[in-house]
């Protein structure tokens, strides 16, 4: 067997050195940045990324380029059709619209059924605490009412979508409505939140109808999805009763007219000098809407026909 030469040896032997210092000096570096421990970059938060620069062996003060973000997902830049930037994170432009406020506001379906007549009766116990509660406290009852009223379609989106998926079908759009109905609801509460400032006990209140009504309403479709459905017909017509009151007493003065808050403008589309009575406007066509769509969905149960089975009103504003 051949010896390796004398300078050879040597060659190898500062190579591992050279090496082995460059892995400790690496090591070391993670551990200082991260305050002991190595921790894959993975798993980095995004502050931290855009922290974190070279760290060099030699003394030099040489930094890479910043990490913006790990997994190459940049938050996108939106601009208004007139050149300004766009700054609401929880909707797009393209998902803004001018409320239809020439609806019919008094349809109402008259219970005839023995499910119907539950579903009207149920909403119309739920009203008698509200009114206690709140009495003419438009602004905070709005505001409760929206957080009730945002739950059935995401319930009846979620459950539509998981026997879509059981069942290898697809829903007829009505996945996407019921979902676009619970998003809308819930702009409705992210409105009024501007408008009136939940207290403690309010907070705790929400807390707990939420809880209550959720499960409630999941077991309620389960069973009877034609129910479910007309009992939210029923809620909607209730507010729009409530929304109405609302406008009244913003006519006699006993609420100030405040001016509108900014992301009702930019959601609704509304004229910069807009003010809270635009807003109740729009609110209260949005569940005239709503009425609409979910006693035409339970029609169409008792029709027996499945909601698959008719395109759903995407979009119906």
């Amino acid at each position: 067997m051949m010896m390796m030469s004398r300078g050879g040896t040597n060659r190898v032997a500062n190579t591992a050195v050279s090496v082995a210092k460059g892995l400790s000096c690496e090591v070391g570096g993670l551990r200082a940045f991260y305050g002991g421990g190595v921790r894959s970059e993975s798993t980095m938060g995004l502050s931290e990324k855009e922290k974190k620069v070279g760290l060099s062996c030699d003394g030099g003060n040489k930094e890479q380029k910043e990490i913006v973000s790990y997994w190459g997902v940049e938050p996108s830049k939106i601009t208004k059709l007139d050149g300004t930037e766009w700054k609401w994170n929880c909707f797009r432009p393209w998902e803004t619209y001018k409320a239809d406020v020439s609806i019919d506001l008094k349809k109402h379906h008259p219970p005839t059924t023995f499910l119907d007549k539950m579903a009207f009766w149920t909403v119309k116990t739920l009203r008698y605490p509200t009114d206690v509660f709140f009495q003419r406290r438009y602004g905070c009852r709005a505001m409760m009412l929206e957080t009730v009223a945002a739950v059935p379609g995401m319930v009846g989106g979620m459950l539509l979508h998981l026997k879509s998926l059981r069942r290898f079908e697809q829903s007829g759009g009505w996945i996407k409505a019921l979902l676009e109905e619970a998003e809308n609801e819930r702009m409705h509460l992210m409105t009024f939140m501007e408008v009136a400032k939940p207290k403690w006990y309010e907070r705790a209140l929400v807390l707990t109808v939420q809880g209550v009504f959720f499960n409630a309403y999941f077991l309620g479709y389960m069973i009877s999805p034609k129910f479910a459905h007309r009992m939210v017909g029923y809620l909607e017509e209730e507010a729009i009763h409530s929304y109405t009151e609302f406008l009244k007493e913003l006519d006699k003065g006993n609420i100030q007219n405040v001016p509108a808050p900014a992301i009702a403008i930019d959601y609704w589309q509304l004229p910069p000098d807009a003010t809270l009575r635009d807003v109740v406007m729009v609110v209260r066509a949005d569940e005239a809407h709503h009425r609409d769509v979910n006693h035409f969905a339970s029609d169409i149960h008792y029709q027996g026909r499945e909601l698959r089975e008719t395109a759903a009103p995407i979009g119906y504003h």
